[in-house]
């Protein structure tokens, strides 16, 4: 064998503790691969629900929400209480920022209702709220999507309704009790997407909640590689040229 050959080879002696940390490294981006894989199953599986919803339309009575499944299109009755409504702050539509409209839904023999209306803009200051007016008080019926509140992927982005702001009351991924709360009576644990279709509504498009899953498949392709990648440097570093 050629001389310079062999030492350029050299001899594998990995350090132990290097090698551990090798391992560990890898083991770690090989685990948050597959929680990416399968966060990107459960949003896939989510957007097949959402699509399924559309498939039929329940009238759903007196029934509260939470008995059908997520996303379920359905009708309701009850009559909007337009003096009362919040604005679900940090909410995006193409790009640009402002609120949805959460406005009650009294029903005559179930849990008060909140139907979110849809987008409106930001105004360019907070002092100024966008005019969301609601007038009549007469019954009506509206169709939409069974669907839970918008969540917070952090604690910092939340911000209950304050008690004494004067309505529409500005909040940040509230939760139902909070909302309950400050509009003072039980309100259903899901609220209503308004059709598009529907009237009474502003900017509607809505999606299933979330990234989209090739992007968590893309993550834990990324991971795996990056785990592929620990393993390669360790192998490359561990071999020592020969004196």
């Amino acid at each position: 064998m050629c001389p310079a050959l062999s030492a350029t080879r050299g001899t594998f002696a990995p350090s132990p503790f290097f090698t551990l940390i090798a391992l560990a490294l890898a083991a770690l981006f090989v685990r948050l691969g597959f929680w990416q894989w399968h966060r990107g199953v459960e949003r896939q599986a989510q957007g097949e629900r959402f699509a399924r919803g559309a498939d039929q339309l329940l009238d759903v009575g007196e029934r509260a929400l939470s008995e059908v499944p997520l996303f379920q299109r359905v009708r309701v009755s009850g009559t909007l209480d337009g003096a009362h409504q919040f604005l679900l702050d940090n909410r995006s539509w193409r790009g640009s920022a402002g609120y949805e409209v959460l406005t009650p839904l009294k029903r005559p023999a179930a849990r008060t209702l909140l139907v979110d209306r849809g987008w409106v803009p930001f105004t360019g200051s907070r002092r100024t709220l966008p005019d969301i007016t609601l007038t009549g008080g007469t019954a009506l019926t509206l169709t939409g999507r069974a669907a839970n509140l918008p969540s917070a992927g952090l604690s910092a982005g939340r911000a209950a309704p304050g008690a004494s702001d004067p309505w529409p009351k500005v909040t940040s991924f509230p939760d139902s009790a909070q909302l309950a709360g400050a509009l003072g009576e039980p309100l259903e644990a899901r609220i209503l997407l308004l059709d598009a279709q529907a009237p009474f509504g502003y900017a509607r498009d809505w999606q299933p909640p979330g990234i989209s899953p090739l992007r968590n498949f893309a993550y834990a392709i990324q991971y795996w590689c990056f785990a592929a990648l620990t393993l390669i440097v360790w192998a490359v570093m561990s071999r020592r040229r020969k004196a």
